[in-house]
């Protein structure tokens, strides 16, 4: 079965999931990367650095957010968000935005590539709204979609 997910279902899913990707364009080019988030029910909160991601979003703030989960090709839910980037340069935003990605829910599963240490995402005791760059989207519509095998349960907790 095929379908749309209700906002509930919306919210669930960018509640319980910390990867996604923003999509972008300025200047005739086109730029989709993933980020770690925090989610607080009306934006998204990211860590970054300098770099083309950076400059697009700068150039032309209105992007896109994509998030998923694939049980497998017949079982899958995704949430696409527009809305606008913002970067915080505030020392209280950037603080507040620091807190929010530190005290996200991380998954207990690693693998090879993906490792949770006591340096990511970021270093114990540590006040990283010093270094890098914070900004947050503030979505402003949200739509999802999602394919299951009858009688499969959506698989977001």
């Amino acid at each position: 079965m095929f379908g749309k997910l209700d906002a509930a279902q919306i919210e669930k899913l960018l509640n319980t999931q910390f990867v996604g990707r923003i999509g972008c364009h300025a200047d005739g080019i086109t730029y989709v990367f993933p980020v770690s988030y925090a989610y607080d029910g009306i934006c998204c909160y990211v860590h970054s650095y300098n770099g083309m991601k950076m400059d697009i979003m700068r150039k032309n703030p209105k992007v896109c957010f994509q998030v998923d989960e694939t049980k497998d090709l017949a079982n899958w839910q995704s949430v696409i968000c527009w809305g606008e980037f913002e970067e915080l340069t505030l020392e209280n935003e950037r603080k507040a935005a620091w807190q929010k990605l530190n005290e996200r829910k991380l998954p207990v599963l690693t693998s090879e590539t993906m490792h949770i240490t006591a340096e990511w995402p970021f270093p114990p005791g540590k006040d990283e709204s010093s270094k890098g760059l914070f900004f947050r989207i503030k979505f402003t519509e949200k739509t999802g979609r999602f394919e299951k095998i009858s009688g499969a349960e959506f698989f977001a907790t």
